[in-house]
């Protein structure tokens, strides 16, 4: 994994630190998605502390080899900033204090006590938050699923009920020219991605989902890996029945609004949150 040391600078304001319960967890209904907070702080806060729990699922989910991956959440103050983990850290050890605040030209100005750069998770990242602000936070790993059937150099087929929440809303990039060093390499995968998807296939690579919420992002990741499973598993059985295209096209409307999508993780968040609250340190 390549990794970029980046000298630390403060932000303009300091980020004072909140207790965890400050935070509500979204359970009633009638929320928009990433139901906004009082001030930018809370904000703040809120979207790291769902961000160190998306690491801790990522790990739960197996989706940590090799620590290569990465999610990320703009900041709430500095859109052209974004936050994510440090490179080097184990994803079922993230903390809200361990993330790190990176600008879109690279500078780690707040973060914890291991400041190093995953390169490609800012080559990634950054042009993908830059040339999409409808993208609130991303999502991509080496998961198992994902990175066969990215081998294969085709979209997902619409399968199933789930797997219809990525009809023709999902694209590929077909140029692996190996591991993403460079912001170039970065705006062809932003270009690729498209004005309104919502998550592409990198052919020989593996999977990556955006979201308008942390929450939507990393859940159309689970949701991805999980239709790339079904659909190897059911062309290994036999032939498959995809749903017609009218259907399929409905059923997108259904399964993967950003609203559905938000709600979708909530039950995930409640689990880790629970379970893993030095998560909140």
């Amino acid at each position: 994994m390549s990794v970029a040391l980046a000298t630390s600078k403060r932000p303009p304001t300091p980020f004072p630190p909140l207790p965890p319960a400050a935070i509500p967890t979204v359970r009633s209904e009638g929320w928009s998605p990433s139901p906004p907070q009082p001030t930018l702080e809370l904000e703040r806060l809120y979207r790291k502390q769902r961000l160190a729990a998306s690491y801790r699922l990522f790990a739960r989910w197996g989706y940590d080899m090799g620590g290569a991956g990465h999610i990320t959440v703009r900041d709430p103050e500095w859109p052209d900033h974004f936050w994510v983990n440090p490179a080097g850290v184990a994803f079922s050890q993230i903390r809200v204090s361990d993330l790190m605040l990176v600008s879109h030209a690279g500078e780690i100005v707040d973060g914890g006590e291991i400041r190093r750069l995953n390169r490609a998770a800012f080559a990634i990242h950054a042009t993908l938050h830059a040339a999409r602000p409808d993208v609130l936070a991303a999502a991509h790993s080496h998961s198992l699923y994902g990175k066969a059937w990215s081998a294969l150099g085709r979209l997902l087929d619409p399968l199933t009920q789930d797997s219809c929440a990525f009809f023709e809303s999902h694209s590929l990039f077909r140029e692996f020219s190996g591991v993403v060093l460079d912001t170039s390499e970065g705006e062809k995968i932003a270009e690729a991605l498209g004005p309104t998807n919502k998550a592409i296939i990198l052919q020989n690579h593996g999977l990556l989902t955006t979201g308008p919420t942390l929450e939507a992002a990393v859940w159309r990741y689970y949701a991805m890996e999980n239709a790339a499973h079904a659909q190897l598993l059911a062309g290994a059985a036999g032939t498959v029945q995809p749903v017609p295209p009218d259907v399929a096209r409905h059923t997108e409307t259904q399964m993967g609004s950003d609203l559905g999508n938000f709600f979708a993780f909530q039950p995930y968040w409640d689990v880790v949150a629970r379970e893993e609250p030095d998560l909140f340190d």
